[in-house]
């Protein structure tokens, strides 16, 4: 239990909810891996896909920051523009958080593998 973990609030009028950053990691990851052209995201965890997430709070939005694998074939920039929607859809629509970015790096490509 010695790691802490950030977390975002937001009030409403019966209280307070805690969100915490990995939450909003893992949402981000769900999301980007749903969008077609994307392979995995680079340094993901085998335990915990949203490793290579980074998320943080400024001014009370949300900025997400990751890099992605993309399979070959597909456009960089609308593989890129349909990640950052997808995210920000994602956890605006699950957690009532303004996404105020979403960066996303291309880290490689991923081409098919033959068959022999």
């Amino acid at each position: 239990m010695g790691e802490s973990k950030d977390y975002v609030s937001r009030t409403d009028e019966l209280g307070n909810i805690h969100i915490s950053e990995e939450v909003l990691a893992a949402i981000s990851a769900a999301a980007a891996l749903e969008v077609e052209g994307v392979s995995s995201l680079t340094n993901p965890s085998k335990k915990n896909a949203a490793k290579g997430v980074h998320v943080k709070l400024e001014e009370e939005r949300v900025v997400v920051a990751m890099s992605v694998l993309m399979a070959y074939g597909h456009t960089i920039p609308e593989m890129g523009r349909a990640v950052q929607e997808a995210v920000k859809n994602a956890i605006e629509s699950m957690t009532g958080l303004e996404v105020a970015a979403v960066n996303v790096s291309v880290g490689g490509i991923v081409f098919p593998q033959k068959e022999q």
